[in-house]
């Protein structure tokens, strides 16, 4: 059996670098930062999406990885990315915030996509490699890798919630979704309810008990970087962007802040409604109160996130209507990307940020506020987000109660300096003690310890392609296709 010669491979959707005029530079984020560092020590392997449809590119080395571009065509890109992952699994996981669509095309496309994937990392990994597959996007490659290569260590870790057994049990491919993640020697999950979860899916659907799995299956909280926070936040030239922040905004008592991708599992409009009406209660002065609101473009293709745009537009300019003046906006909404230094200024400018999602993996904006500022400000933070399980210091709110959210808001706004830098210090401790490089070394560290080397089948040996013909790999197609 021939194999490569990379002895770490990364599997994402995304490589961890853009394009823009022609050339790649570092993509920014969390996982990139912990990541991409191990890769390169071992002068490793990372496969990925480009980003742009219809262009192909060979592989390539930077920054001492060895690159590999997986191209998706327009007809992939509008059915494996915006439609399966994003319009099927994407609302399936978050508690079915908006309804989710089946349809058969999207699973077939899904299904050879994640085949792709899966043949790259065979043909990238060298015998007895290490593969580390990332997210909703690639739940059947495991299975799909494991059925050539019985050699390699697997892991896999979801980024996003696992849905109860109810939820997921109206997933016409649920069978094949669990098989492909049980491919994995290692599946990782961000809280021990999402564990738990999966385990009670495996056991309804595939009849396997836990005691039975033979699998590694555990929380592993995922973090950000702290130091880099830390560094820019220190920055004298992020300290004045901050105070200029502030002055442009004529400088309010209190600067009420939202840091968000445009998706309606981030609860934006309960948190405007929420602050609406703390102004038609004359609770907070629009003279002495402002609200900042970021929202990321995302997904702009589906029609969900169209109607979110729509709503949340509206109901600034509703606010803005009634408690706004010609010098001055009650709300003040950015429908942009900002870069990292931008954010983080935007967090100490801040006097509260709030995090009021409706279902959220983790939410590293949290942890991201706490680490700049570490001292200060105030935290509201969803009980439904992944971080509240580590931020129990931040003000902990059910989003979909709205007078309860109003009360935390208030609080936030009123907090007593002493009570603020308390809080702010303990999970301000929390979050430098378990940043994202921990949380890699502790993946990687489960993962890497080798059993003895088994025989391959003859089924496993042969080492042909894998075939994505949803019509001969019965193994992953449920009949309800």
């Amino acid at each position: 059996m021939k194999y490569g010669n990379q002895s770490l491979v990364v599997v994402a959707n995304r490589l961890p670098v853009d394009r823009c005029e022609g050339s790649w530079s570092p993509s920014p984020g969390g996982l990139v930062s912990a990541v991409a560092p191990m890769v390169k020590e071992s002068r490793g392997a990372w496969i990925g999406w480009c980003g742009t449809s219809d262009e192909e590119f060979e592989p390539f080395e930077f920054d001492g990885m060895h690159l590999v571009p997986i191209a998706l065509g327009s007809d992939e890109y509008d059915k494996y990315y915006e439609g399966f992952s994003n319009a099927t699994l994407w609302p399936l996981y978050h508690d079915l915030v908006v309804p989710p669509q089946f349809h058969r095309s999207w699973w077939k496309t899904y299904l050879s996509t994640n085949a792709r994937f899966a043949q790259a990392a065979v043909d990238a990994a060298a015998h007895e490699a290490t593969i580390w597959i990332h997210d909703f996007h690639l739940q059947l490659v495991p299975e799909m890798i494991r059925a050539q290569r019985p050699d390699v260590r697997i892991g896999f870790f979801n980024h996003i919630p696992f849905p109860s057994e109810s939820i997921f049990a109206q997933l016409p491919w649920r069978d094949s979704i669990l098989r492909g993640l049980l491919g994995a020697d290692v599946i990782g999950f961000q809280l021990d309810s999402d564990v738990e979860n999966f385990r009670s899916a495996v056991s309804r659907f595939l009849g396997i008990s836990s005691e039975e799995l033979p699998n590694t299956v555990r929380a592993y909280p995922i973090s950000i970087d702290a130091d880099a926070i830390h560094r820019v936040a220190e920055a004298e030239e992020t300290q004045h962007r901050a105070r200029q922040m502030r002055e442009e905004l004529d400088d309010p008592r209190c600067l009420i802040v939202g840091v968000d991708r445009l998706d309606y599992t981030k609860g934006i409009l309960h948190r405007l409604r929420a602050y609406h009406e703390l102004l038609e209660d004359g609770v907070l002065d629009p003279q002495e109160t402002t609200f900042v609101q970021v929202a990321v473009p995302s997904r702009e293709g589906l029609e969900s996130y169209q109607d979110l745009r729509d709503e949340v537009e509206q109901l600034v300019g509703n606010i803005n209507g009634s408690f706004g003046a010609m010098d001055r906006a009650a709300v003040h909404y950015f429908h942009h990307s900002y870069s990292f230094e931008s954010t983080v200024a935007l967090y100490l400018a801040a006097d509260v940020l709030l995090v009021t999602s409706l279902r959220d993996g983790m939410n590293l904006v949290a942890k991201e506020y706490v680490a700049a500022r570490h001292d200060s400000g105030a935290l509201v933070l969803s009980e439904f987000a992944g971080a509240a399980a580590e931020l129990d210091e931040a003000l902990l709110v059910n989003p979909h109660d709205i007078a309860g959210l109003k009360d935390a808001i208030r609080l936030g706004a009123e907090m007593p300096p002493a009570e603020a830098q308390r809080r702010m210090a303990s999970m301000a401790e929390v979050v430098d003690g378990h940043d994202i490089h921990r949380w890699a070394r502790a993946f990687l560290d489960d993962l890497r310890p080798m059993p003895p080397t088994r025989a391959p089948t003859t089924a496993e040996s042969t080492n042909q392609p894998i075939n994505a013909d949803p019509n001969q790999r019965t193994q992953y197609v449920h009949t309800a296709q």
